[in-house]
């Protein structure tokens, strides 16, 4: 297994449309050895990015996808603001929504962010991706 298919892993989970989607790709992926989970995100860009982070890292906890380690929790918080980095000359001072991918397979883990971002109905989407080693 190498870090494409931890990244494609979190991709695909953060883009999922419902609850029952996500299970049943979390269940394939984890035949292949590779844990993953999602979270639902929204609100306003540039006084939400810690939040984005620190829901990333409960949710991956929560749900088992890592543990409760520093080098862990803060392998999940770094990919997930480098996710948020690359959205972020779309996104600052607007409206996000969307979902956050977390995948770890061997020593990889991707965090992945599928968002919305605008006013209304005029919304661009937007994808980011971080990666780290453990």
């Amino acid at each position: 297994m190498d870090s494409r298919d931890v990244a494609r892993a979190a991709l695909e989970i953060a883009m999922t449309p419902t609850r029952e989607d996500e299970a049943a790709l979390k269940k394939e992926l984890s035949a292949k050895e590779i844990a993953a989970t999602a979270v639902d995100y929204g609100g306003e860009f540039s006084v939400s990015l810690q939040k984005v982070v620190e829901r990333a890292v409960v949710a991956a906890r929560r749900e088992q996808v890592i543990s409760s380690s520093h080098q862990e929790e803060g392998a999940v918080a770094g990919a997930a603001r480098e996710a948020l980095v690359q959205v972020m000359p779309k996104a600052l001072g607007l409206n996000v929504g969307g979902k956050v991918g977390i995948a770890l397979g061997g020593e990889h883990i991707a965090v992945a962010v599928f968002f919305g971002i605008g006013l209304l109905h005029l919304n661009e989407v937007a994808v980011g991706l971080g990666h780290r080693a453990i």
